[in-house]
């Protein structure tokens, strides 16, 4: 499969699984069509033709020719310079690596990635916030983590890349929208009454009991065993923790648990301010899990799909 079948497969699964619905992906997507089809055709030329058909900006061929041939893949959740150099001395140990594949983004696809945050509007109204206040409390996140993101250099591991000549494309939101709706769904299904329930569900996936053995099992942050959950959102997509002012209008629609990857201790306070239990499931092995269902779904295209493993990833097949 070659590089660039693999990119847009990515998408196309991201957005099967988008906890928004496909018919708000679209949405977005076709209004991007309108304001480029607006532009004089100056603005056209540095407009950012890929966003018209990919609607995740953290999703992306960073480096590398889309047309290689891939069968055996680098993946690592965190790749920096230190991970391209041990790719390149993998490779000249004699390991065959064809990509390399990062989970958090870099380069152009961390520059741009605060653009991820506007699905939080979305997701929020799906919990029932209506969508005139979802998208204000929701256009000052993207404002703050756009001020944080800009002044980076973002184009470290991009140079590295081109330097040594390692492909390496990254896999954010695609994979974070399938732990999320895999998880989803199954609190759907079985509708947990105790906290206990939801730490019990969790450990009954390999990356979690994987993360329990290093000293990051996941736990309850706010609530006990046998507080009782009430409706429950999982809430592990969209670029990074979401705007602060949602715990109080997730309250008023009635949500009692929410279930997160990782949670600020700003965050955490007002997320008790308004009684919400909250189940800290684990960063790291949220994302394995994420990252693990979209294998699992390419694996079924390339039959004899090869791994490297590196930087907190670790492959468990379902």
């Amino acid at each position: 499969m070659k590089l660039k079948e693999i990119h847009e497969f990515f998408i196309k699964e991201g957005i099967e699984v988008d906890p928004r619905g496909i018919d708000v992906v679209k949405m977005d997507l076709l209004k991007r069509k309108k304001e480029y089809d607006m532009l004089v055709d100056k603005k056209k030329e540095s407009y950012d033709i890929e966003s018209l058909t990919n609607p995740y900006y953290d999703s992306r061929i960073i480096y590398g020719d889309e047309n290689i041939d891939v069968k055996t893949v680098m993946v690592g959740i965190d790749i920096e310079t230190q991970e391209i150099l041990l790719a390149k001395q993998l490779i000249g140990s004699g390991v065959k690596i064809d990509l390399v594949i990062a989970h958090h983004p870099e380069g152009y696809a961390y520059s741009t990635f605060y653009g991820i945050l506007g699905m939080h509007a979305d997701i929020l109204n799906k919990q029932g916030v209506p969508i005139n206040i979802s998208e204000k409390i929701v256009s000052k996140r993207m404002e703050e983590v756009k001020r944080n993101v800009l002044p980076q250099n973002s184009e470290r591991v991009f140079d590295a890349a081109k330097l040594l000549n390692i492909p390496i494309m990254t896999a954010h939101t695609v994979a974070d929208n399938h732990v999320t709706t895999f998880l989803q769904s199954i609190v759907d299904t079985l509708r947990p009454i105790y906290l206990k329930e939801i730490i019990e569900l969790l450990n009954k996936y390999p990356e979690y009991r994987h993360a329990s053995k290093i000293g990051s099992a996941p736990y309850i942050l706010s609530g006990s065993d046998y507080s009782r959950c009430g409706k429950v959102f999982i809430d592990m997509t969209g670029g990074t923790e979401g705007p602060i002012e949602s715990f109080e209008k997730l309250s008023a629609v009635g949500i009692g648990t929410i279930v997160v990857m990782h949670l600020s201790s700003k965050s955490l306070k007002e997320a008790e301010k308004y009684h919400i239990n909250i189940v800290l499931a684990g960063h790291i092995s949220s994302d394995n899990l994420g990252l693990n269902l979209l294998f699992d779904k390419l694996e079924k295209r390339i039959k004899k799909l090869e791994f490297v493993e590196c930087s907190g990833f670790k492959r468990f097949r379902k």
